[in-house]
């Protein structure tokens, strides 16, 4: 199978990395569970000590590195300022441990795969609206997807921290991984059925695409259809935070409540 060779664990499955010096102040300040933080050893002033005073207060372990270090961890040397932190998300996981804790339950299961999805306050706002919709999981694939950094944390308004976020390396490999748990991978996207009057599988993982090309054709090779969401008035598409809006709450509906699982 293409996603064999996957790693089951890295700490990028625990911790979601903020960067920045402010940012990271901030979350120090706000109670978030930071684990730790990394500081370049050149950054210097005022923001970069009261980090500094702020994570003795708490408690939380100072890593002085290199600049090279930090950009990579932060994955963005020319906005992380020298400083990021690890900070805890106790709801993420890799897919493939989700699917494993999954495999014989009886109950439904929803899952959300993004294919492709580059714009970091889509990212946030699917995250925020999927969490509040009781969404079971959320596949955010480390490539071809936008990181979630603080933009996408902002966008999600701190609800990243707390969504049921899924990894893996690329949405393909999410889709192959999904079809083998038995999961239908329904793709939204221009189709005969629309979604409100499709037949939708107890596990069922529906599929948002880029912003402007839709679906990859890779991920699209695992869906078993197409559902469409009914738009009038002459307008062709919806932004895809408003489509997985949509999608959210339709599942919602359907499952008779937004409710963890």
């Amino acid at each position: 199978m293409l996603w064999k060779d996957e790693p089951v664990t890295s700490p990028r499955d625990k911790f979601l990395t903020v960067y920045g010096r402010k940012p990271v102040l901030e979350a120090l300040q706000g109670g978030l569970p930071v684990a730790r933080i990394h500081v370049a050893d050149g950054a210097r002033g005022d923001v970069v000590q009261r980090i500094l005073g702020a994570a003795k207060a708490r408690g939380v372990q100072v890593n002085r590195v290199s600049e090279r270090r930090v950009a990579s961890i932060s994955r963005n040397p020319k906005q992380d300022q020298g400083v990021v932190a690890d900070v805890a998300a106790p709801n993420m996981s890799p897919l493939v441990a989700f699917l494993e804790q999954r495999t014989g339950r009886l109950h439904a299961t929803s899952v959300l795969v993004l294919d492709g999805i580059h714009n970091p306050a889509n990212v946030g706002m699917i995250l925020r609206t999927a969490t509040a919709a009781g969404i079971d999981g959320i596949v955010v694939p480390e490539t071809g997807t936008a990181a979630i950094g603080p933009l996408v944390i902002k966008a999600s308004a701190g609800v990243a921290f707390q969504a049921p976020i899924l990894r893996i390396d690329k949405a393909e490999y999410a889709a192959a991984q999904l079809v083998d748990a038995r999961f239908d991978v329904v793709a939204i996207d221009a189709g005969d059925e629309v979604l409100f009057d499709a037949a939708l599988s107890d596990r069922v993982a529906l599929v948002l695409g880029n912003e402007t090309d839709g679906i990859s054709d890779e991920v699209r090779a695992y869906c078993s259809r197409a559902v469409s969401l009914p738009l009038a008035a002459g307008v062709e598409s919806l932004n895809v935070a408003a489509a997985a809006a949509v999608v959210c709450y339709e599942l919602t509906r359907r499952s008779g409540g937004a409710t963890s699982s």
